[in-house]
Parts: structure tokens; sequence; C-alpha cells
């Protein structure tokens, strides 16, 4: 569809989503949980000595779920559902449903959804190859590495690398203080819920974006080592942050496992209450 005719399925007046993206984008929240979920079983298990993985990532989540009964098909419909999301992100950018403007704060909002979008589309070619028996041999901390060591050998590469080491750790910092501050109403339609259910909902959801922001967080501190030792292989993806993690104790690191299926249920809870039509 030319994006053009998007002004037929974003109607700027009361800045409505057209039912078809509303269905795509919550798909979407669906594959980002499966995702989330299985790296927090996964890393929560080898943290208590049950198995499972302690550093993992969406892309490790994806090649566990392979192995599993109706593990391509299941794969498939990830990749769909992050196809939809990355969609949404992308119209979110472009269209601006939810009204952020064209202020310094609304660019800086419709830029990130832009980024999300491509990263998710990455996501979801990843699920699709391994749908259809093709071997995807993505490596987050290995591209993280690749991608730093470019940057450092261009003149002021320390000085690059350090930048998107801040916006990492700036990140994490803005989702611990999201988590803190709460403001979930604003983008949840939760009014349905009782008292009692909606505390604990939006407990979950705090906890959950709380353990995300650690771990993206700690990819911001990994990529400042790497700016400051000029060391590429000191930088990488979620699941080195994770490796890195677990160097903190069992604990803590179990703790955060725990948190990233929160986030996976408060991307369920997305799915199903997010405000995607804004009136």
């Amino acid at each position: 569809m030319p994006f053009s005719s998007v002004s037929v399925a974003v109607h700027d007046a009361k800045h409505e989503v057209a039912p078809w993206i509303e269905r795509l984008a919550r798909a979407g929240f669906v594959a980002k949980a499966l995702l989330y979920m299985t790296v927090g079983v996964m890393a929560a298990m080898a943290g208590l000595g049950l198995g499972g993985k302690a550093a993992t990532d969406q892309h490790g989540a994806m090649l566990s779920l392979l192995h599993k009964p109706l593990g391509r098909g299941l794969l498939a419909a990830i990749a769909i559902g992050l196809t939809g999301y990355a969609v949404w992100r992308i119209i979110e950018a472009f269209a601006d449903p939810e009204g952020h403007g064209r202020s310094a704060k609304g660019l800086a909002h419709r830029v990130r959804s832009f980024i999300t979008g491509g990263i998710h589309l990455g996501l979801a070619l990843s699920a699709a190859k391994l749908a259809l028996y093709q071997h995807d041999d993505h490596n987050s901390s290995r591209e993280a590495q690749e991608w730093t060591a470019r940057a450092l050998s261009k003149p002021g590469g320390k000085l690059i690398v350090g930048l998107a080491a801040a916006a990492f750790v700036g990140y994490g910092l803005y989702q611990l203080f999201k988590a803190i501050k709460s403001k979930l109403n604003k983008r949840l339609a939760l009014e349905s819920l009782g008292h009692t259910t909606r505390k604990i909902v939006v407990g979950v959801s705090r906890f959950g974006i709380a353990a995300r922001g650690i771990v993206f967080g700690m990819i911001g501190v990994m990529l400042a080592r790497a700016a400051y030792d000029g060391n590429a292989k000191e930088a990488g993806g979620v699941s080195k942050s994770m490796r890195e993690l677990f160097g903190f104790g069992t604990q803590p690191f179990v703790a955060i496992a725990v948190g990233l299926m929160a986030y996976g249920v408060y991307q369920l809870i997305n799915a199903r209450y997010r405000r995607i039509r804004v009136d």
C-alpha cells in the first residue's frame, strides 16, 4: 500500500487507527510477550540450576521454540505478529496517530518508533527464516561487537561509541523512571478492571519494565567500557548483558529473569488493553 494512502487508515481528526492496523499491533504484542517470557523462563531456570540458558535473547528464544512441538508453526505466527508490530510502529512514526506532534519530545518519540519498527522487522525476518527451514546465524552480541569495531576504527570512534553507550544507559534509566512513575493509565484502558486487579496489573507491568530497563542499561555499560578501553569485544547485546548480570549473583539474576517474564505479561496486557485508537 502506498504510504500516502495511510491517511485512509489513520484519520487526523480523531487520530483513529484503522482496525487492520490495530489487529496487527495487538498480534505483535502477543508475539513479543511469547519471546520475552521464553527468555525469562530460560534464564530463571538457569539461575535456579534447573537447566535453561542464562545468556539468551529474543533470537535464542526463537531457537528454543523451534525444537518444541509445532515450533515452526509457532515461529511463523511470531513472524507475522512481529511484522504487524513493526508496521504499526513505522506508521506511528510517520502518521502520528497518538498525536505526539512535532515538538522535540514528539519527534524523538516518533524516531524511536521508527527504529523500533526496523528492529522488529529484523526479528520477524529471523523468525520467518527459522520457520522456513533456513539457517539464521543472527547473534546480537557479535553484531554489536562488529558495529562497535567499525565505529572505533573511524575518527572520533570512541566518542561515537560513548554516545551510543549514553543512549542505552539513558533508555535503561528512562525505563526505570517509567516503572517508578507508572503512567500506564495513559496507554492502557484499564477502566473496566476492578481496583485490586488494576493494582496487580500495574504492579506486574512496572516490575517487567524495570527489569528490561536494567538489561538495556547493562548494554550501555558494556558499550561504555568498549569506548573507554577501545576494545570492541567489551560490547554486546541482550545475551551478553544477561551474562554480565548473572555475575551479580543468583538471587538478583533470577529476579531480573522473573522480571522479563513479567515484561512478557505486560506485553499481553498491551495486546488486550493498549489504547491503539486514540480519540
